[in-house]
């Protein structure tokens, strides 16, 4: 019967690898951005001018920041006699930090560094996007270079596939928010994690003063690496098991 399990055990392993496909790109809930133009011309120029496109999907790639598949509007030609020449046209693997939120500004946000934007690089290839409707309505604060700033919540990145990403004390996801009350950076999309924001929803719970008591935890929880599952007779111990219902 051990060696049954065993061999159970192994077949699931297997099978979930089959069905655990690396996603490199993902959709996202898309949104309306603008893009920092310099980074659609190697940097060499049109720095401080803007495209308007909308980001509807994400890639992780390990060791970089977020990036995006952006599709160019060409509404930043409306009500000009320039052309339309890039509504239509798409980019792939936009960095997060090229992105500015869609939103009225009284003035274009200054450029972040890559570790101030998102401190953690991906993880993974492989990955989920979540929006959490519970923290989804109400702001979040968030640290950023030691200050807090208040912030709109997106939707979440979250990785797995690696000794990285599923390790317990280093595992990290990506919270992508838009910064709205951050002074000459508001309007910026950042993507942190769990330690650099806290959610606010004043009708489900109090905002917390201060640092909360928390160090990350190195421990796995697992049930089949117990003793018992060396016992073929507990394990099966179920409803269908000899021993009947008891009183």
């Amino acid at each position: 019967m051990l060696i049954f399990l065993v061999k159970v055990k192994n077949q699931k392993r297997k099978l979930q690898k089959l069905l655990d496909m690396p996603k490199l790109i993902s959709n996202i809930p898309h949104f309306h951005c603008w893009v920092r133009r310099e980074f659609t011309a190697n940097h060499q120029k049109y720095h401080g001018d803007f495209l308007h496109a909308m980001a509807i999907a994400v890639n992780t790639i390990p060791d970089r920041c977020l990036s995006f598949q952006v599709v160019f509007t060409g509404c930043e030609s409306d009500d000009t006699d320039n052309p339309n020449i890039h509504g239509g046209a798409m980019w792939a693997r936009m960095p997060i930090t090229a992105l500015v939120a869609d939103v009225p500004l009284d003035k274009w946000p200054e450029p972040m560094q890559t570790y101030m934007v998102q401190p953690w690089d991906c993880s993974s290839r492989e990955h989920e996007i979540i929006k959490m409707d519970r923290v989804s309505s109400s702001p979040w604060t968030c640290k950023i270079d030691g200050k807090f700033y208040n912030a709109r919540y997106m939707f979440t990145v979250d990785y797995t596939g690696n000794e990285i990403a599923d390790d317990p004390a280093q595992h990290k996801q990506s919270h992508v928010l838009e910064l709205t009350d951050a002074g000459k950076w508001t309007g910026n999309i950042v993507a942190l994690p769990n330690n650099r924001v806290r959610a606010t929803s004043p009708a489900l719970w109090e905002t917390g003063k201060g640092p909360p008591d928390f160090k990350p935890s190195q421990w796995t929880h697992s049930a089949e690496d117990h003793n018992s599952y060396m016992d073929w007779k507990y394990t099966f111990n179920n409803l269908y098991s000899d021993g009947g219902e008891k009183e």
